[in-house]
């Protein structure tokens, strides 16, 4: 059962959306349906009541306009002001800004500098055409490339994120190549720093849960750059990058049962239709804590303390070991990062499973 035992909760009202449709995204794919500033006003105003009312911990309030593509809309500095009216504190900025911003607005990367911090990432999945098949969107390998331009031309340090697919495979030379072509480590050692660029895994979860077959097998990855994997190892600091499913699966079988993490920060994301998830899941069905202009928070809040739907019955009441039993395969020789990456795919196996028995 997670607890609620901070002061502090963060909301995030989707008002932006997204430019992307990405296939490894696990929020999943966005929509259109946004909402508006009054309509953020009026969900501060809920939670707001909540906490007056004094009936947990929590004391302050973060208040975010977005949960996908930070500064989206064209009014990006206006919501920044509204976020801060809106919480308590300065508003939650983060190593991520908008690509498809800082490849049209000249105006924008001075301004993410002087609001902090001074890194972004970029995400990239292979060359041109892999990568805007994983966006979804023409141009977004282009964008990538001018975004880092734009951020180092004001100060500011790019870091590039490589997701590890069957499809990188054959084009991972030509990206790295470009490291040296555009000069990234000595135009970032004048910025008194070092270049960062990692390879990771997508999730298996959320749209991701559509792209599992191209998740690359062991044997497929033995030959990697190890320059790149020692920045991969330095990064995301951990020694070893992945294991197989086969390794893994076996580990949560035999091991005793592990104490399911929660996430750092606890997020409540409220989606345009006004559906509410803590950032502890996935925007599927079966994590919906329910909805703000139909439940209050109050409500939304004990179904989440006391695991009222299945995506959290299945992270909190359901064996890890009866999971990887029932879903897991003791051969499987494709990667994982780590034993929750995997366990997640199992638990959300299981649930779509329920929802479609429950569901007809």
């Amino acid at each position: 059962m997670p607890k609620i035992d901070t002061e502090r909760i963060r909301v995030a009202f989707d008002m932006a959306g997204c430019p992307n449709r990405c296939r490894h995204c696990w929020l999943g794919m966005g929509n259109s349906l946004v909402l508006s500033e009054q309509d953020v006003r009026w969900g501060v105003v809920q939670f707001r009541d909540f906490i007056a009312r004094g009936n947990t911990s929590i004391r302050d309030l973060s208040v975010s306009t977005h949960f996908r593509e930070p500064d989206y809309r064209n009014d990006y500095r206006h919501l920044y002001d509204l976020e801060a009216e809106l919480g308590d504190g300065k508003p939650n900025r983060f190593e991520l800004l908008s690509i498809w911003r800082l490849a049209r607005d000249k105006t924008y990367a001075p301004w993410a500098k002087s609001v902090g911090p001074d890194t972004c990432q970029i995400t990239f999945f292979g060359m041109q055409e892999t990568n805007d098949w994983f966006y979804r969107r023409s141009g977004a390998f282009t964008d990538a490339l001018k975004a880092t331009e734009r951020l180092l031309d004001s100060g500011m340090k790019p870091r590039w994120q490589i997701f590890l697919t069957t499809k990188l495979l054959p084009e991972l030379d030509d990206l790295l190549a470009l490291v040296d072509k555009f000069n990234l480590r000595k135009r970032v050692m004048e910025l008194d720093s070092e270049f960062q660029i990692f390879l990771t895994l997508p999730g298996p979860d959320g749209e991701a849960v559509k792209i599992e077959h191209l998740r690359p097998a062991a044997n497929q990855v033995s030959d990697l750059p190890e320059d790149l994997l020692a920045s991969s190892r330095k990064h995301l600091e951990k020694d070893i990058l992945w294991r197989t499913e086969a390794e893994l699966a076996s580990e949560i079988i035999n091991a005793p049962e592990e104490k399911e993490e929660l996430p750092e920060k606890l997020w409540f994301f409220v989606c345009g239709n006004w559906d509410v998830y803590a950032n502890i899941g996935t925007l599927e069905p079966w994590w919906c804590l329910g909805n703000l202009k139909r439940d209050s928070v109050e409500t939304i809040i004990k179904r989440y303390k006391h695991d009222k739907v299945s995506g959290l019955k299945a992270l909190f009441l359901r064996s890890p070991a009866n999971l990887a039993g029932k879903y897991g395969n003791p051969d499987g020789e494709r990667i994982y990062s780590c034993r929750d990456s995997l366990l997640c795919r199992y638990r959300e196996a299981r649930c779509k499973n329920e929802w479609r028995e429950s569901n007809g």
